[in-house]
């Protein structure tokens, strides 16, 4: 990025002293001198999430994040107003966080966290209570229904896969590992979320009982997930939980997580997926479960990801997402429907052949509402329980949640796109097919983007070189002017099967790219969902096949059709597997590319294969551990494609971005990538974040690396 552009843009950041000595973070009232993005404007913004509707449907209640690049932290905020979006009020008072905030009592109050512990308050801010005196954090929580009960989450000592050191010696550091999965993400397992059920009452509430006591496995379930994972059923006598019961190598390998029935009477628990005495067959931990006895079983047991499990109004049903296949994390998500009284289970979104990423059961406990993606959008959608889908609403944006909105018979949904973040709407659902009314009730970031000029999204369907339609993005610079010759960014999708929708990103972020004078290539390639599962599924197995042709495809018709886009100035970058398709192109684009850039990206399969921590992704993906000497034809072709093996053949500068808290794809990788380049005589630079992990996360650290993105491809594209 140009100097100039950054001073420009400098912020003055609404801090606040605090009589504590803190600082308080809050909304950002940044004064841009010019039109055109910047990172300092994208971090001024705020950010909405948490959102959730009272009981009666007249008041929404919403967490913001407000972030400093000076004070290098963010702040979270909790809002209130009334379901049209007027009399909003903020409920904060304090420099400290406060998240996780639901109406408890009926709407008469709000439950939240804040400084490791559960509080309330009325919905006016006032009368704050702290409910809890936990001697460990609460990390989540959720009331039953008759407000009797809550379940707390809390964070357990856990040594079964990394020993615990003498105790003489409290100031070792090092780690005595036994078994896999002794990193997760980014860190290190050394604790076990447990989910506790507490009873609640005017004087507070109870320490609670472990639902998991004495079993060492995770709930919620590790990397992300959290109390969406639980559910009371209506008459507060059962919870319904995700787990993953394995531990070690087993868990490395498998995405077989089930969804249990706790009996709060009883202590029973419940299997929903399995029959109590369900065996499951043995594996080769070498090779993919695609071909294996697990996945070919006489009769459906849910041996892939089961999970956030959902009671209907009537306590009649759960539902639940449900992958297929164990060992495949991007398997088709499905909605799965179980009867209580009868154990029959249903999949009611047969008809959507894309993946259901949220959804929520309708008052009269025979609608679903979810939304998926299709054709890089996603959009609402409802089932009934014979499974008969409708499209609800319609329009280039992504939604990102959905909820009732309390009784009224509408819906509260989370809604972005590539030209504006999350905000909050209210949709009202229409009989019709992609008619529903959908209300906008917040406008968090207004005061920025009336000072932005956006660049216009267009869409493209290109012919792939197997004669099939590609959808391509197009984003252009603020300003087009259709008769000036423009610099090119192709953009590699992550994932592998993350699909090129609608997205807002804070660092990935095609506006700013485009505010940078760029225009922008996002092409739905071969594995991405939304196209149907055989385009999805057309990656596995195959990296560097079809995909790959997909990505020059998309680039060759733009130089070809689009008379603006400069054939001699183009780039190519990426993150994750868009890391990896940066690398492997680096090596077979003719020349087409004059810069790459690599964030996260894997360089070596080899030596992937035995460095990341959730093994079950190389298995399905690579078909065998490299070692094995009856490879598939599959794993054969990944293992002699894998990036590293065509140095030879790299021409082009390449930037190679990496954090070294990513246990999924290891720095290692990139700086790998980066000693290849520099060995050759290439120009290359490393950018390294010791403290980051698959993504950058940190203010100051989002602001390097924007600056350092623009630089690069300035000084090579421009």
């Amino acid at each position: 990025m140009k100097k100039s552009l950054a001073l420009a843009a400098m912020a003055l950041l609404a801090v606040v002293p605090n009589l504590n000595g803190q600082t308080m973070i809050g909304k950002n009232e940044i004064k841009l001198k010019s039109d055109l993005m910047t990172p300092e404007a994208l971090w001024a913004m705020g950010r909405i999430g948490d959102a959730q509707a009272s009981p009666d449907g007249k008041m929404v209640l919403y967490r913001v994040a407000y972030y400093s690049v000076q004070e290098n932290k963010g702040h979270q905020m909790l809002f209130v107003s009334n379901a049209d979006g007027t009399n909003k009020k903020q409920l904060t008072t304090t420099a400290d966080n406060e998240t996780d905030a639901v109406w408890i009592e009926n709407g008469q109050r709000i439950a939240f966290l804040t400084k490791g512990q559960l509080w309330s308050m009325n919905a006016d801010g006032s009368g704050r209570k702290q409910l809890t005196n936990s001697d460990v954090d609460i990390e989540g929580f959720k009331f039953s229904p008759d407000g009797k009960k809550v379940i707390l989450i809390k964070s357990l000592k856990y040594t079964g896969v990394i020993q615990a050191n003498p105790s003489d010696l409290p100031k070792a550091t090092g780690r005595k590992v036994t078994d896999l999965m002794y990193r997760h993400w980014d860190h290190y397992v050394e604790t076990i979320q447990h989910p506790f059920v507490a009873d609640v009452s005017a004087d507070g509430i109870t320490a609670g009982k472990d639902l998991l006591e004495g079993e060492p496995y995770e709930c919620p379930m590790e990397p992300f997930g959290g109390v969406e994972q639980l559910a009371w059923s209506p008459d507060s006598k059962t919870i319904a939980y995700t787990c993953r019961k394995k531990t070690g190598r087993e868990y490395s390998i498998s995405t077989d997580s089930d969804i249990f029935l706790y009996n709060l009477a009883t202590g029973k628990t419940t299997n929903l997926c399995k029959p109590a005495d369900y065996k499951a067959p043995a594996v080769d931990a070498t090779k993919t479960l695609k071909n294996q006895a697990v996945n070919h079983q006489n009769k459906d047991y849910n041996v892939g990801y089961d999970t956030n499990p959902k009671f209907s109004p009537d306590g009649k049903y759960v539902a639940w997402q449900s992958m297929k296949n164990d060992g495949y994390e991007s398997d088709r998500n499905r909605l799965c429907v179980y009867t209580l009284a009868t154990g029959e289970k249903r999949y009611v979104t047969e008809a959507f052949d894309s993946n259901v990423d949220d959804y929520c059961w309708a008052a009269n406990s025979q609608t679903l509402y979810f939304i998926g993606v299709w054709h890089g959008c996603v959009n609402m959608y409802q089932t009934n329980l014979a499974g008969k889908v409708m499209q609800l609403t319609d329009g280039w944006h992504d939604y990102a949640s959905v909820q009732l909105l309390g009784n009224t018979g509408k819906l509260l949904a989370m809604r972005h796109s590539y030209s504006h973040p999350d905000e909050l709407f209210v949709v009202t659902p229409s009989k019709k097919e992609k008619k529903s009314e959908a209300k906008q009730i917040t406008d968090e970031n207004k005061h920025i983007f009336d000072q932005l000029e956006m660049g216009k999204v267009q869409q493209r369907w290109v012919n792939t070189v197997d004669g099939k339609k590609e959808l391509v993005w197009i984003i252009l610079p603020p300003h087009f002017d259709p008769n000036k010759k423009y610099p090119a960014l192709l953009f590699c999708e992550g994932g592998p099967q993350s699909p090129v929708s609608q997205f807002w990103s804070y660092r990935w972020n095609f506006q700013i790219m485009a505010a940078n004078g760029y225009v922008i290539i996002a092409p739905n390639r071969r594995g991405l969902p939304g196209f149907g599962s055989e385009w999805n599924e057309e990656i596995s197995g195959d990296w560097t096949g079809l995909c790959m042709k997909d990505y020059l495809a998309a680039v060759d018709d733009a130089v070809e059709n689009l008379p603006f886009v400069d054939k001699d100035r183009l780039g190519c970058v990426g993150a994750s597997f868009g890391g990896f398709s940066v690398y492997y192109l680096a090596g077979h684009h003719d020349k087409r590319f004059k810069a790459f850039i690599s964030h996260d990206g894997a360089f070596n399969l080899e030596a992937m294969y035995t460095e990341t921590e959730e093994n079950w992704f190389s298995n399905w993906e690579y078909d065998d551990a490299y070692w094995n000497k009856d490879l598939t034809v599959n794993a054969k072709r990944t293992y002699e494609n894998s990036p590293h093996r065509f140095i030879d053949k790299w021409d082009t500068p390449i930037l190679c971005i990496h954090g070294e808290k990513d246990y999924r794809i290891n720095a290692t990788q990139g700086m790998s990538a980066f000693n290849a380049a520099r060995m050759k005589g290439i120009p290359a630079e490393l950018l390294i974040f010791p403290d980051e992990n698959h993504w950058v996360l940190k203010p100051q650290n989002g602001v390097l690396w924007q600056r350092t993105f623009f630089e690069w491809l300035d000084r090579w594209l421009k």
